[in-house]
């Protein structure tokens, strides 16, 4: 079907393809080995992935192939064992899965806190705090603690003090994997505007390959473990997008049929 395929490109060409905009993540033939001699795990192997300035890119694969690993790799938080992984200094913050936000503060005092640590006054992080919880939707519940918000509400503050540290890119490992699918789509329209009114490069890891078509410019798809990158799907569908469309789903179960290719695979 005419501009609703996924482009598929083969691992080779895909993997280093040159940007048209700016560069803001290369990994260069990464590799990740943990522990050593016989009881050595290889997580990712020989990795190369070019991402522009502004790209949204999702990494897809089945349980274990290393898509944390190398978001963790990209944050900085872990070193690679081969190979290099360049992005601007200190340019890019990880949201988890988990909210993980402080109890017994306010959602704009979660939000502040990244500021607070930074040195920003307090009265410029705090009208900033607003303006950040007005953009993911919850001004109007600055003052609510943790516990008194909706699971999708906490994943907001969480994006708002992801944001809050004012980098150029986002890493999100399954944000919202815990999430129900209303939830999670109301959230797929919040992060996919604030995507685009802040210009954000994000690279987002996700089992659901319906939500990576939803969301991406651009599915990368990793083998089972050790992880490889063994395909690249360019998506054409434009925006805005809805996670039940026909384009959508087109493109996702040709995504899912290489992918059940790479599980059957891995299994033998």
């Amino acid at each position: 079907m005419a501009g609703s395929a996924a482009e598929h490109r083969p691992a080779a060409t895909a993997a280093m393809r040159e940007p048209t905009r700016g560069l803001a993540v290369r990994l260069s033939e990464v590799s990740k080995i943990y522990g050593h001699g016989q009881s050595s795990l290889v997580a990712v192997e020989r990795v190369s992935l070019d991402i522009s300035d502004g790209e949204f890119v999702c990494l897809v694969g089945a349980s274990g192939c290393g898509k944390s690993t190398l978001l963790n790799l990209v944050a900085g938080l872990d070193k690679p064992t081969v190979g290099e992984v360049h992005r601007p200094a200190g340019e890019a913050t990880l949201m988890f899965q988990e909210a993980a936000l402080f109890p017994w503060l306010s959602a704009a005092s979660n939000v502040e806190l990244p500021m607070r640590i930074m040195g920003i006054g307090r009265q410029e992080r705090s009208a900033r705090a607003l303006d950040l919880l007005r953009a993911v939707g919850l001004e109007p519940f600055a003052a609510k603690r943790p516990h008194e918000l909706s699971g999708g509400m906490r994943q907001r503050v969480s994006l708002a003090r992801a944001l809050a540290q004012n980098r150029r890119v986002l890493l999100m490992d399954e944000p919202f994997g815990a999430l129900d699918a209303m939830t999670r789509d109301v959230l797929h329209e919040e992060l996919e505007r604030v995507w685009q009114a802040s210009g954000l490069t994000v690279l987002f890891v996700t089992h659901n390959v319906r939500e990576a078509v939803r969301l991406a410019d651009r599915v990368v798809l990793l083998s089972s473990r050790p992880g490889r990158i063994v395909a690249s799907y360019d998506i054409t569908t434009p925006r805005p997008r809805r996670i039940d469309s026909t384009a959508v789903a087109n493109q996702a179960a040709a995504i899912t049929d290489r992918l059940r290719e790479e599980v059957t695979r891995h299994a033998r």
